[in-house]
């Protein structure tokens, strides 16, 4: 039996149209050649915002739906989408002074009726100076500080795409699309699928196939025709740094000295991190990197905003880069619309590009909305459908959370299930939030899963077990990186924790020694990929004697 719609890309869209299309009742099936979220949904700069900026292009309908969708995200996913203040600093000579900025803000306090998490307040140099004690004084006019919402990127694909499944979906990770399957008259109607680890191919026949790989987009679009691309991908790069090398209360708009580009450094938990860049890629999306002139732009815009600190090469914990596959248009890679397309093509290909994290709810429906169009046109779908009330059920770790906000509540619940530091409960609370309970679970079962992954850090062993059996982890990448980020956030970006997830996956899946061998040696390789950047440093005397 088909299924009736078939979605290629397990990022924040794909999971999101699944989601939407499972709530109506169709019958789905997602299929992502590497983990949920592997490409840019876990690499973008963490934000549920917006896009003050794009008010100054004139974006004003982009700003709208991202402001309303963030009132949504907050509502749905409150464990995982939570409010953070920016402060937007003004010196001497800047583009906007106070007065412009003010307008801007109430602007955009408007466009979100005023349902911000805080309406926005200005700041005298001295207040915003006692707010952001490290910023640069000597020129400082004064500060608007408004708010928009951090999240867990990669987690809010995650429990989207699980919440997906919870309700019919069939997910497929580590399954390659190796070609799509066309009839008699070339119309696609399904792919050729292949498991990454074993190498088994199958053949998933479906009424309608939806393209959301991201900036994979043109090559799945173009495979075996000749389709003229669509977008233009640009490279984000951002920094890490240790929290007490760059303490900040608040997020801080900042404009690079040498562009003005808008770029932020935030808070997040113990660390800091400092991004993005905006410029044109052309190669391959799996080998995207940070670059030493990314390191160098980025820290040459800290040094203008937190002289103080002098941060270096040196003070870098980890990097990550993704790529935005914007809908291809003139100008700078800055000013390239974050507005997405829907395309459908005459072989009945549904490609949906563009668009940012914060859309990914309604970009969903709007693809889904198309594909049942399309299959009420063909007529394979004539049974009544529905209504995918998305904007209304709380995300799996959301159910059941306190409608006060208040987390400590659910961490009494995580202590009463298993004993533990407080610092673990609040982590696992954070990462899980009601879900949390479970991983408590485990611990109280086998209390040798309650074993840190690192030593004097949060995360532990019982992580890895929730991961393979709850949240379809397939390698120690997957667990790492994705779902306890220690890959970004420990200072060895979790080398040293590879082993012991290894070992603790190869029980739980029956790995063979060469295969947890093999895993080890995959997951040092991308902590190398991160710190590529550092060999460019290495080689740079030599190049230039």
């Amino acid at each position: 039996m088909a299924y009736d719609i078939l979605i290629i890309g397990g990022g924040i869209v794909g999971a999101g149209a699944a989601r939407d299309a499972a709530m109506r009742g169709l019958k789905v099936a997602l299929v992502e050649q590497a983990d949920l979220a592997s490409g840019t949904s876990s690499r973008s700069s963490k934000l549920v915002h917006g896009g003050l900026r794009y008010l100054e292009q004139g974006e004003f309908s982009l700003v709208f739906e991202a402001v309303s969708e963030r009132r949504v995200l907050m509502e749905i996913a409150p464990h995982l989408v939570n409010p953070l203040g920016f402060l937007f600093p003004v010196y001497k000579q800047a583009k906007f002074g106070p007065f412009t900025l003010n307008i801007g803000m109430w602007l955009y306090d408007g466009l979100s009726l005023f349902r911000s998490p805080k309406i926005h307040k200005n700041l005298t140099a001295r207040q915003a100076a006692e707010e952001e004690p490290s910023l640069a004084r000597d020129g400082l006019r004064g500060a608007p500080l408004y708010y928009d919402c951090a999240t867990d990127d990669a987690r809010l694909t995650l429990e989207t795409a699980l919440d997906a499944e919870a309700r019919g979906a069939e997910l497929h990770t580590w399954t390659r699309v190796e070609s799509l399957l066309r009839d008699t008259n070339g119309r696609v109607v399904g792919a050729r699928v292949r498991d990454v680890h074993t190498g088994e191919e199958v053949d998933l026949e479906a009424h309608a196939v939806v393209n959301a790989t991201g900036p994979w987009t043109d090559r799945v679009r173009s495979a075996g025709t000749d389709k003229p691309p669509v977008l233009r991908t640009t490279k984000g790069v951002h920094l890490v740094v240790d929290r007490e090398r760059l303490p900040l209360r608040h997020a801080v708009v900042c404009s690079h000295p040498d562009d003005r580009r808008v770029l932020f450094a935030i808070p997040w938990g113990d660390r800091s991190y400092i991004g993005t860049t905006d410029t044109d890629y052309e190669g391959d999306p799996a080998d995207v990197a940070c670059t030493a002139a990314d390191v160098h732009y980025l820290l040459a815009c800290m040094g203008r905003y937190f002289p103080g600190a002098r941060l270096g090469t040196a003070d870098i914990v980890a990097t990550w880069a993704g790529l935005r596959p914007l809908i291809s248009g003139g100008g700078t890679a800055s000013s390239v619309s974050r507005e997405h397309e829907i395309l459908v093509d005459a072989d009945g290909l549904i490609t949906i590009a563009g668009g940012k994290l914060t859309t990914y709810r309604k970009m969903g429906a709007e693809v889904v909305d198309r594909a049942v169009a399309m299959l009420r046109l063909t007529g394979a779908l004539q049974k009544p459908l529905s209504e995918a009330y998305t904007a209304r059920h709380a995300l799996p770790g959301a159910v059941g959370w306190p409608e006060d906000d208040d987390a400590s509540r659910v961490e009494t619940l995580v202590r009463a299930a298993a004993p533990m530091d407080d610092v673990v409960v609040a982590n696992l609370v954070a990462t899980y939030g009601t879900r949390a309970v479970d991983v408590a679970q485990l611990v109280a079962a086998d209390p040798t899963l309650g074993e840190p992954l690192v030593p004097d850090r949060p995360e532990r062993l019982a992580q890895v077990d929730h991961a393979v059996r709850r949240e379809h982890a397939r390698t120690v990448g997957d667990v790492l990186i994705r779902r306890t980020q220690l890959y970004f956030r420990d200072f060895h970006q979790g080398l040293t924790a590879a082993p012991i997830v290894a070992r603790r996956m190869q029980v739980l899946l029956g790995w063979s020694d060469a295969r947890r061998e093999a895993e080890v040696i995959a997951y040092t390789a991308e902590v190398g990929r991160s710190r590529r950047w550092r060999e460019e440093l290495d080689e740079a005397p030599a190049s230039e004697s």
